[in-house]
């Protein structure tokens, strides 16, 4: 049985705010798993490189049993998953050390991303360690959806597809990741085990709508729509903005009745290239009293503007998963989601929200329309969202990570002996 698990987070802290350049659903899957094994008498130890003086050596806060590490390994400022890829050496080598010194040993090492990975492989090869993989997002699938940017770096990809053959397990979040995983990393069957992250159900049910928008001081008057998460192209929450100027021209007494709120990034960053065009459209199209840009938040605030929320809109090119997703649904509030990768495997259409297609503005807009315009379809379908979240609980989704690193504590048994 496991005892003690080291999780691997290097360029990204489970305590950072939601919304920031690189903080979203993986933060917030480390922090709760953290602390649903913490709370089994599971010590954790979650390592992460430090990106600020203001982060102390060793943080407490996720629960008991529970440590984030901060490791220094290169300059002590938020660097890019590719800068810091060069002191990944460095940074391995600080993790041993500070495992040496404590005179620790883990029984699993669960890497999370790919950075991760190459860090996870070189404690392999000095414990004898076995390790657990995660990628959460595969830069393969990135490049192919991504062609308005820059190809990823062939140093992410090169690593996956190392980590791949590395890993002791792998963990996809979907059947369509377990695919992919094959389909595009050779990776083997055997090794990949299906488990969805989790939700917090005791932080997120459903609760009042009135008394949530009186909690954040939101016009009851007002049917708010939410956007949660990273400010950055692949999101595309222009296509939201884009479908409340076709709700603005079409319909006009139903954009009176809306609010959209954006919550992520900095709404003040001269230098964040992506905010700066989505409020320049905005602005454009002479949505300023209608889209509020308010900066990331809190995790602990979230439940309330989910709850206040009439529905909550992810239109991403790309989706692993999606945890707001799940978190909203959670809240019971309807969700409208493009159907590519998690989304069309979490978001039910027509039962739990909607599934659209990839940058089809005058669909959303209808979708919003629909779910604002009719009090009685948004009820059901955020009663069905909560009833379906309930599957997600981290208590089931706990059982089967554990299950997992059980299995691979039994099969290293049975071959020492």
């Amino acid at each position: 049985m496991i005892r003690r698990l080291a999780i691997l987070s290097v360029h990204t802290s489970p305590l950072a705010p939601m919304g920031g350049k690189k903080t979203g659903g993986m933060n917030v899957y480390i922090r709760e798993l953290a602390q649903e094994l913490g709370s089994r008498g599971i010590a954790v130890d979650i390592f992460v490189r430090r990106s600020s003086h203001d982060e102390p050596k060793i943080d407490y806060g996720i629960g008991e049993n529970v440590r984030v590490i901060y490791l220094t390994a290169g300059t002590v400022k938020t660097l890019s998953p590719d800068d810091i890829y060069p002191h990944l050496p460095q940074f391995t080598a600080r993790l041993i050390a500070f495992t040496t010194r404590h005179n620790i040993k883990y029984d699993v090492i669960y890497s999370n991303y790919w950075l991760s990975g190459w860090v996870g492989q070189k404690l392999k090869e000095s414990w004898g360690t076995p390790f657990v993989q995660m990628f959460h997002t595969l830069g393969q699938m990135k490049q192919r959806i991504l062609t308005h940017e820059s190809i990823m770096p062939n140093q992410r990809i090169r690593t996956e597809t190392e980590i791949v053959e590395w890993a002791d397990r792998i963990i996809a979040a979907t059947p369509a990741e377990h695919s992919q995983l094959m389909w595009l990393y050779r990776a083997n069957r055997r090794k990949i085990g299906i488990v969805p992250p989790g939700v917090n159900t005791e932080r997120f049910y459903p609760r009042s709508e009135a008394r949530a928008k009186a909690e954040l001081g939101i016009d009851d008057s007002k049917k708010m729509l939410l956007f949660v998460g990273r400010i950055e192209p692949l999101k595309a929450i222009d296509s939201i903005i884009h479908a409340l100027n076709v709700i603005k021209t079409n319909t006009p007494d139903v954009l009176e009745q809306i609010c959209f709120t954006v919550v992520g990034g900095d709404p003040h960053d001269s230098a964040d290239r992506e905010m700066q065009r989505l409020q320049s459209l905005t602005r454009e199209y002479g949505l300023d009293n209608v889209v509020d840009f308010i900066g990331a938040k809190d995790q602990n605030l979230l439940p309330a503007y989910y709850a206040a929320a009439t529905a909550v809109i992810m239109p991403s090119d790309y989706e692993s998963f999606g945890m707001v997703s799940l978190e909203a649904m959670a809240t019971g509030t309807p969700v409208i989601a493009s159907n590519v990768g998690g989304l069309s495997y979490l978001v039910k259409d027509e039962q739990t929200g909607y599934l659209v297609p990839v940058r089809q503005a005058d669909v959303i807009a209808e979708r919003i329309t629909r779910l604002v315009t009719d009090n009685t379809l948004a009820r059901s379908m955020g009663d069905n969202a909560a009833e379906l979240a309930k599957q997600y609980a981290w208590s089931n989704i706990a059982d089967r990570l554990c299950a997992v690193f059980n299995d691979i504590l039994g099969q290293k048994s049975a071959r020492a002996v």
